[in-house]
């Protein structure tokens, strides 16, 4: 009943919990699923998990806090920490006439420092000696800016026309109390190399199953591999970053660490609602 019997490609949300472009997996069921779970074979099953997993089938703000350390990789020497960073993404899954949903979000990422934990103005980049000024990573947009769900696939709004339709069938895990969804990005072509996350959310069999709930309490980890970030100006110098971070889905801002929140609101207001009427643009 719950054994995948193809190759599909996944393709989910923004940042650093989804990114929305389109990954090769063989998904399928692993573990001991219960007996009422739904049948995962089922593209219309898939949907309705995954966006219960990542925001809610309700139209309304889900927030996501993360945390965690970026590493520098270079050719001959071991990956060196380089950061700490903390940070939200907010998810609205807006509803679409033909039962498809679109994911539309907004990022805020802080850096810190990473013996201290300390905000971090600036950087001394121990790749160049050069002392960088920190950017925040902020990022975000409105209708039509998202990512389209549907039990054809994840795809960029945008690009609807340019993606193939692919059945929406996902890798789930069942162990113990738990369930947890992989899923790995591949992003489109023409973005400079190397972009790849692989992230997994799990929660609780007990919520998973709970058919009344529209958004399940969600915990991730995920690893990011990215080109170097902007603001550290390495030029041409070979090498890459890796992100590896941790978090929960919130039930709402309230839940956000009180120093995080207070610099979001003070500085970066519009980016405390991904409502696509009143939400930030990139």
């Amino acid at each position: 009943m719950h054994r995948s019997i193809s190759r599909r490609s996944f393709t989910a949300g923004i940042g650093l919990l989804a990114f929305g472009a389109t990954s090769e997996a063989l998904p399928g069921v692993a573990g001991s699923p219960p007996a009422r779970a739904p049948d995962l074979r089922l593209p219309e099953n898939n949907l309705r998990e995954l966006v219960r997993m990542t925001a809610s089938l309700k139209e309304r703000d889900v927030p996501w806090w993360y945390d965690g350390t970026i590493f520098g990789v270079v050719p001959g020497e071991h990956p060196r920490p380089l950061l700490r960073f903390e940070g939200m993404e907010l998810y609205w899954m807006r509803h679409l006439p033909d039962g498809a949903y679109e994911l539309i979000g907004t990022t805020l990422t802080f850096f810190h420092d990473v013996e201290t934990g300390a905000f971090l103005p600036e950087f001394r980049n121990p790749y160049t000696g050069a002392v960088n000024q920190v950017t925040p990573g902020v990022q975000g947009g409105g209708a039509g800016r998202g990512f389209n769900y549907s039990v054809k696939g994840i795809r960029f709004t945008r690009m609807l026309d340019q993606i193939p339709e692919q059945p929406l069938v996902l890798d789930w895990s069942f162990v113990r109390d738990r369930v947890w969804l992989h899923n790995w990005t591949r992003y489109p072509p023409g973005m400079p190399p190397p972009r790849w996350q692989q992230q997994t959310m799990f929660a609780s069999q007990k919520d998973f199953l709970n058919a009344r709930l529209d958004s399940l309490p969600v915990v991730f980890s995920s690893t990011v591999h990215m080109p170097w970030l902007k603001w550290m100006d390495m030029g041409d110098r070979p090498g890459h970053i890796v992100w590896h971070a941790g978090g929960a889905k919130l039930r709402s801002i309230d839940e956000l660490p009180p120093g995080y929140r207070q610099r979001a609101e003070r500085d970066y207001p519009a980016m405390l609602t991904a409502n696509p009427a009143r939400g930030a643009t990139a």
